[in-house]
């Protein structure tokens, strides 16, 4: 691309790319995109964004073009990747000059350069850095921020590359550049104290935020850039300064007003301080040692004592609060058991926190937290008022305790009073016991202390299991104070309620659980919204071990029609999530029990799905209640259909953009449904046309998905198969070529199924893939698992189909040129020597019933092999006969002789349609109809009158003596 002629077509492409109107858009996008391999075209482009008399638009445009040409097209690699010509051009280009006056584009063209640093500095591009270094040097404003703006991009970048040669460069640029970066960041943070002292905010502004980006740069190079920085002077140097800074720039903060222009940033690099650190402690906790004692010093009293008045804020105080957590739960600062195992570095770590930790600043950091951190603001007071649901979303929701206060304060606190919990237990239970008795509802101070303290005790449950008798504190004093029922008691009310949930899985007694539900369906009736869904957040039935569903029974109704009113009055999805939560597990603890009052749930979860469309979660949610729901009304569920299926249909759809949220769900849903299902309806059967799509994507879900395909053929083979047994058969194929040896057992396990069900139709319509069943027999597949499912099929296919059977040792032999008896007598061979590899007993038994099917017979290869299915045949009566010891006769254990349904009332878990089917199958199937004692006394006696006396004597003496001995023994009495 000549740049001359390039230039005017490309200035007038990235115009029209510009534009609002699609019909221009969209031409000059593909036109772009065609010219992204062009030699020459990013030179264009450079020429373009470097030009400042052009558009901000086009010149913003053709930044981004370029930035991602880099990404597809820099490394030597790639197709199409740019010449070695070309971009050593562009990479002299880019840093001729640093004078971009639009701040996001200079921000762009920084992030581009890193990008190209990252794959040529140092060794295509050796006069980056220096080049760099000069031009931070200069006077200009502008250019010195540019420059400095980009300095830090590369750091970034370099410092974030983890291979042992690029670590190893990275280090040797530290070395070099590391003492002019630190003057760097001393030069300017000096510049901006000055300038702030003095009262000029506009010059104090730029030389904070030249302050900002050399201390990113060293921040970069201290955390990334030294394998043992504590043995480098300059580094613990930095970093000892660091605190000191800090001090002066939050003593800046008491005189910079809140509408200054320097007020944001001031605060920013306040906080980068503190990463600083943070950072240092995370990669280098040994060389942090030398820190321990003032960090500790520092955090404290800037957070727990008046030092902090006036100077701290919100973000601030969590940095703090973070640091001395990271510190007192650091391992490298722990200790072994055995002390003398510990290294050097450790003790020292040890004992200065030690010396730091006294009884004194223990008890003044826990009685500040609980006293003044835990107590409810104004704030959060007025968010209750307004927005109950907000409130306890946020309170209990997914932020990190790294960036919001409350959870920071909390996870603190939990740490500290894990790592010193003998200290502080005693501190803790005098501010309980300062509280007993119900408190002045016109004292709204005092509420809030209990408040705070009782959150105290919830969250540190653990550490006082021995000290705390929760019953009888429960019994004594919480129990009352959840009957207050004065509107100004809800704090304590939704306290109290969160508390009993947080020691219910530590110590609850559990004939204290029917006084709770009162309780709780007394804040149910009364609307108390805030608190019913705190204890919903953290006491819920499935996560309760000790929860007995006897005791909940006589409170079933009620409860469960008031949350699901509760259901429909929230208005969140969070919440209403979690309300789907508690019914979901509420409906799998009482199962059948919850049948006669599900049907206002199910009238209202249509409507809920249908405005649930743009909240994938919320339909999770929905899915896992459906799940329940079908489990506890069982053949029932089908009343369900003309909702059910629609949305088990939507969520197995791969083509349908929700499957990625809704598939898993989806597919657990599909399969209790078909377990539950009396009969398979036409709409049930079309679903499955999902299947092919789902075998294909080949992901963790397809476990579920041969567990779907062996419920349709329990539920109705011949239907199903007639329809689907073409396609399932090529899936399978296709599946067997790239698939786990566990998958592979799976594919193996759904044709046993189908030949189990259908032993007549099932070989045929499995067919193709038989032959490699057969082969894997004869050549002694390796994997037991998988030659143990080889030799159940071929058992199935033996024992019921015979002739088939015949087919396909006949198609086997025309394939490997070999005489039908010669497979056939390999096949016995090795499934006599691979006998061990079948585990399960009913596999067993069908073994020995398929090679005694073989019986009688005048085929030679069948009596050479005979006495290896005589022994298979005793191992199997070794198996499954047991003795009766009244009358010294043996039956056989696994004979199933009639079919009794079991009664819904007598277990707690009703079985489902599935296992009915199954049952009535099992009835049916040789293994369990059949008596295998009867089956080779009938065999062996039909071999001895086909061959006679003398010839099946003959037979016999090819079985060992104590073989025989064990045959004789099983056989007495026939």
């Amino acid at each position: 691309m000549d740049l001359n002629s390039a230039s005017t077509v490309v200035l007038q492409v990235l115009t029209q790319a510009t534009s609002q109107d699609t019909a221009v858009l969209k031409p000059a996008e593909e036109q772009l995109k065609q010219w992204e391999t062009q030699p020459g075209f990013y030179s264009v482009l450079l020429n373009i964004f470097t030009n400042h008399s052009l558009d901000v638009n086009v010149r913003w445009l053709a930044v981004l073009y370029f930035k991602n040409g880099i990404d597809r097209y820099w490394r030597r690699t790639t197709p199409h990747a740019l010449s070695e010509e070309e971009k050593s051009t562009l990479r002299a280009g880019l840093i001729t000059n640093f004078n971009e006056p639009v701040n996001q584009i200079a921000t762009q063209i920084s992030v581009l350069i890193a990008k190209v640093a990252r794959v040529d500095c140092p060794r295509q591009w050796p006069e980056l850095i220096p080049t760099l270094v000069e031009a931070v040097k200069v006077q200009d404003d502008l250019q010195q921020h540019r420059a400095l703006l980009t300095f830090y991009h590369v750091m970034k970048t370099l410092a974030s590359k983890r291979l042992a040669t690029d670590r190893k460069l990275f280090y040797d640029l530290t070395s070099s550049i590391y003492s002019f970066a630190c003057s760097l960041w001393n030069h300017h943070t000096d510049t901006f104290l000055q300038q702030i002292c003095r009262g000029d905010e506009a010059a104090a502004a730029n030389s904070l935020e030249r302050t900002l980006l050399s201390l990113k740069v060293l921040r970069k190079l201290t955390v990334h850039g030294f394998v043992e920085p504590h043995c480098n002077a300059e580094v613990m140097g930095f970093l000892h300064a660091v605190f000191e800074r800090l001090k002066q720039f939050l003593e800046c903060s008491r005189i910079v007003r809140a509408e200054s222009i320097c007020r944001d940033r001031l605060e920013k690099t306040i906080i980068l301080f503190t990463k600083v650190l943070l950072d240092f402690l995370d990669q280098h906790p040994c060389s942090f040692t030398a820190l321990i004692q003032r960090s500790l010093e520092f955090s404290v009293s800037y957070v727990f004592t008046e030092a902090g008045e006036g100077v701290v804020f919100e973000q601030f105080i969590i940095q703090c609060m973070n640091l001395i957590k990271m510190i007192v739960k650091n391992y490298a600062y722990k200790p072994s058991k055995n002390i003398e195992d510990s290294s050097p570095e450790t003790l020292e770590a040890h004992n200065i926190k030690a010396a730091f930790f006294t009884f004194p600043t223990l008890m003044e950091i826990c009685k500040r937290l609980v006293t003044h951190y835990f107590l409810l603001t104004k704030e959060e007071l007025a968010m209750w008022e307004e927005d109950p649901e907000s409130f306890t979303v946020e309170e209990t929701g997914g932020d990190s305790w790294k960036y919001s206060l409350r959870p920071c304060m909390e996870v603190l606190f939990i740490d500290i009073f894990h790592e010193y919990n003998q200290t502080l237990t005693p501190v803790l239970l005098d501010m309980v016991h300062s509280l007993q008795g119900s408190t002045n509802v016109e004292n709204t101070s005092a509420i809030l202390i209990k408040d705070a303290v009782y959150n105290a005790v919830g969250l540190a449950a653990y550490e006082l299991f021995d000290s705390v008798d929760f019953d009888q504190w429960f019994k004594n004093q919480l129990l009352a104070e959840l009957q207050v029922s004065h509107d100004r008691y809800k704090p304590i009310r939704r306290r109290v309620i969160w508390l009993i949930g947080q020691w219910i899985p530590v110590k609850f007694q559990s004939d204290l659980r029917p006084i709770l539900y009162e309780a709780i369906r007394n804040l149910l009736q009364d609307r108390d919204l805030v608190s019913v869904l705190f204890f919903l957040n953290v006491c819920l039935p499935v996560d309760d071990f000790e929860f007995r569903t006897d005791q909940f029974l006589p409170y079933l109704e009620s409860m469960f029609t008031l949350l699901f009113q509760l259901l429909q009055e929230v208005t969140q999805c969070d919440t209403k999530m979690h309300v789907l939560h508690v019914l979901s597990c509420v409906i799998e603890r009482v199962n059948m029990q919850i049948r006669p009052y599900v049907g206002c749930l199910v009238q209202y979860l249509p409507q809920l799905w249908k405005q649930s469309e743009e909240h994938n979660m919320l339909r999770c949610a929905i899915l896992t209640t459906l799940i329940h729901l079908v489990r506890g009304l069982g053949a029932d569920s089908q009343n369900l259909y003309p909702f059910l299926l629609p949305v088990i249909q939507l969520s197995t759809d791969v083509s349908q953009p929700p499957h990625v949220y809704l598939l898993e769900d989806g597919l657990q849903l599909w399969l209790v449904t078909l377990e539950n299902s009396p009969y398979l309806t036409p709409e049930l059967l079309r679903i499955f046309q999902n299947m092919s799509a789902l075998l294909e994507l080949s992901s963790e879900n397809l476990k579920n998905c041969f567990k779907i395909i062996n419920a349709y053929i329990f539920l109705s083979s011949s239907e199903f198969l007639e329809m689907y047994a073409a396609d399932l058969c090529r899936s399978f194929c296709e599946l067997l070529k790239d698939i786990t040896i566990e998958g592979q057992v799976q594919v193996l396990k759904v044709v046993e199924n189908v030949l189990k069900v259908n032993p007549v139709l099932g070989p045929q319509m499995f067919q193709p893939l038989l032959p490699s069943v057969f082969r894997g027999i004869i050549e002694g597949e390796r994997y037991p698992v998988v030659m143990s499912t080889y030799l159940g099929i071929m058992g199935r296919v033996l024992l019921q189909n015979a002739r088939f059977f015949s087919l396909l040792l006949s198609q086997m032999a025309c394939e490997l040129g070999q005489e039908s008896d010669q497979i056939l007598g390999n096949m016995i061979e090795m499934w006599v020597d691979r006998m061990d590899n079948i585990t399960q007993p009913e596999r067993r038994k069908l073994s020995a019933l398929a090679l005694l099917s073989l019986l009688p017979s005048l085929n030679s290869v069948i009596q050479d092999k005979f006495c290896g299915i005589i022994n298979i045949s005793v191992e199997g009566l070794n198996d499954v006969m047991t003795e009766d010891p009244e009358t010294g006769t043996y039956k056989d254990c696994m004979l199933m002789f009639h079919f009794e349904e079991p009664r819904a009332t007598e277990v707690e878990e009703p079985p489902t349609e599935q296992d009915k089917r199954k049952k009535i199958l099992a009835l049916r199937d040789p293994v369990h109809a059949v008596s295998l004692q009867q089956f080779v006394y009938e065999k062996l006696k039909a071999q001895q009158e086909l061959l006679g006396e003398q010839g099946f004597h003959a037979l016999m003496e090819t079985v060992d003596t104590e073989i025989v001995a064990q045959l004789q023994e099983f056989l007495q009495g026939f």
